[in-house]
């Protein structure tokens, strides 16, 4: 059986490494600590690492701020799945992109934020099109990237981004999301990035670590927003310190007609 190490703010699950496990709950989340014990038993588990319900504890105590050394161990586990999944991370030539979640120590499904396709920038877009030969799927995946971010990140009301999609699917003629050409998708990205500019007042981040950073912060703060208090309220949760983050390596439901995502119930 594992065990919490004293000080350490990010577990690693991966074949490199495995440092969590299923009994580890209320430090590592329910997903998180499930994710390690899959991973441990042997099953197909995209590699990444879990951020402690602790680390949520001390960014509260330490006045809504990260604590001391957590981004260094963030690097040091992002080098890790670089290892793992031989790619870069902001890499223009074959980027590692990885997705970003809570996970409380007890499920409060929808409750809190989630962030996909973290890692792409203008360069890094332009490598994930090269390594995969979809270009359509790069920019889709980059203009969903700073749609997510500018949302749960920033505050940007959703339905900015969907105006300019409505644009976009009207000046193409496409009834639906699918429908739109690669040179819509790009166009969309472009239209994206401006409307971020406008309502954040500054550039969409082209440094992937301070994406992840910003990301981390998000999945925090929303463990005190409105919706995440209200279901503990209602659903008489107590006791807990925080959520769990879980960054991991992302795997596509968008690539093609032979690629989907889903959830499965047991």
């Amino acid at each position: 059986m594992l065990r919490r190490k004293p000080g350490k703010m990010v577990y690693y699950f991966g074949k490199l490494e495995t440092e969590g496990s299923a009994d580890m709950k209320l430090l590592l989340g329910g997903k998180g600590a499930n994710l390690a014990d899959m991973t441990f038993i042997g099953l197909p588990v995209p590699p990444g690492f879990t951020i402690t319900t602790d680390t949520c504890a001390a960014y509260y105590k330490n006045g809504n701020r990260l604590p001391h050394g957590l981004m260094n161990e963030v690097h040091k586990n992002i080098s890790m799945l670089e290892r793992e999944t031989e790619k870069k991370f902001g890499d223009n030539g074959n980027p590692l992109l990885v997705s970003v979640r809570s996970g409380a120590a007890v499920s409060m499904p929808g409750m809190m934020d989630t962030i996909l396709n973290l890692g792409l920038t203008d360069a890094s877009v332009e490598g994930l099109a090269k390594s995969t030969g979809n270009r359509r799927f790069a920019y889709d995946a980059y203009r969903r990237l700073i749609n997510m971010f500018g949302d749960v990140v920033m505050g940007v009301d959703h339905h900015k981004f969907e105006e300019q999609f409505d644009k976009i699917k009207h000046r193409y003629k496409a009834a639906q999301d699918t429908d739109v050409p690669e040179e819509g998708i790009v166009e969309l990205a472009a239209a994206y990035k401006d409307t971020y500019r406008k309502f954040v007042g500054d550039e969409f981040p082209q440094n992937p670590f301070k994406q992840l950073e910003l990301a981390i912060e998000a999945v925090f703060k929303s463990w005190n927003g409105e919706r995440a208090v209200s279901y503990r309220r209602l659903s008489g949760i107590q006791g807990l310190v925080g959520t769990a983050v879980n960054i991991q390596t992302m795997v596509f439901g968008n690539m093609g007609d032979d690629s989907g995502t889903g959830v499965g119930f047991t």
